[in-house]
């Protein structure tokens, strides 16, 4: 969805009444030719990619008490999730992205997440995630899994292609109940300094939940690398990772 639809849907009605735009959250999924490789600038799919980002500046600082670290792995694996049934049907390929979280070197979370890319326009799809969340070493919850097709749940868009429009307003999860994540576009054409490098022409994306209403989350991404900040969570190296299979 090109940023004149996301104006279409998002922010030009809404705007012209003087009321704040609402979260868009239909998309037009018919139009796409979905594909698990792909992405856009600010959200690659490109397996074997791996962000590890830590909040270790803000431990230095003494701003933050424990040490959160976060690797971020494209897969080389994929899923297909299916949507509507009969004529309405569509069977859509995602990429598996692993999030491995750790609170001082003890696992806290990993989870599944499946994007897909919808061509020509280059948007990525969110289209829901397995968890796991562990406590001693043992898993003790799944709270937020979600599937679309399933309990109701549809796709949302985690990332809009790479023109960005500051006020666009678009859910990234819709699961009635159990994910409803949302996300603004709050500034672009940033400069950000991280760990990891200087990057510019990145974009600042606000996220909120209906579910948990002063719930709040900073990201920012940056064209070429993806997410270089996840609120005090910043990118210290880009990986690639080796896929097993090649040794076959």
């Amino acid at each position: 969805m090109r940023i004149a639809t996301l104006c279409t849907l998002i922010l030009c009605g809404a705007a012209a009444h003087g009321a704040p735009p609402a979260f868009t959250d239909t998309f037009p999924l018919k139009s796409c030719r979905f594909a698990s490789v792909g992405g856009n600038d600010f959200f690659p799919l490109r397996p074997g990619r791996q962000l590890y980002l830590s909040n270790q500046n803000c431990v230095a600082a003494g701003d933050c008490d424990a040490l959160t670290e976060l690797w971020i792995t494209t897969e080389f694996d994929t899923r297909t999730v299916t949507l509507g049934s009969g004529r309405n049907r569509m069977q859509v390929p995602t990429r598996v992205v692993e999030e491995r979280e750790t609170e001082n070197g003890e696992l806290a979370e990993i989870s599944r997440n499946f994007f897909t890319s919808c061509n020509p326009m280059r948007d990525v799809y969110y289209f829901g995630e397995e968890v796991d969340i562990y406590e001693d070493g043992a898993i003790v919850s799944h709270e937020g899994a979600w599937l679309a097709g399933k309990n109701g749940a549809l796709p949302g868009i985690v990332l809009p292609d790479s023109a960005f429009l500051v006020g666009s307003r678009y859910f990234q999860e819709v699961a009635p109940g159990v994910a409803l994540d949302r996300g603004e576009h709050v500034a672009t054409n940033l400069e950000v300094t991280v760990p990891a490098g200087t990057f510019k022409g990145c974009t600042k994306v606000l996220e909120t939940t209906p579910l948990e209403p002063n719930s709040k989350s900073t990201k920012v991404y940056c064209p070429g690398v993806g997410l270089v900040r996840d609120d005090e969570l910043e990118l210290v190296a880009v990986f690639h990772v080796h896929d097993d299979e090649d040794d076959d």
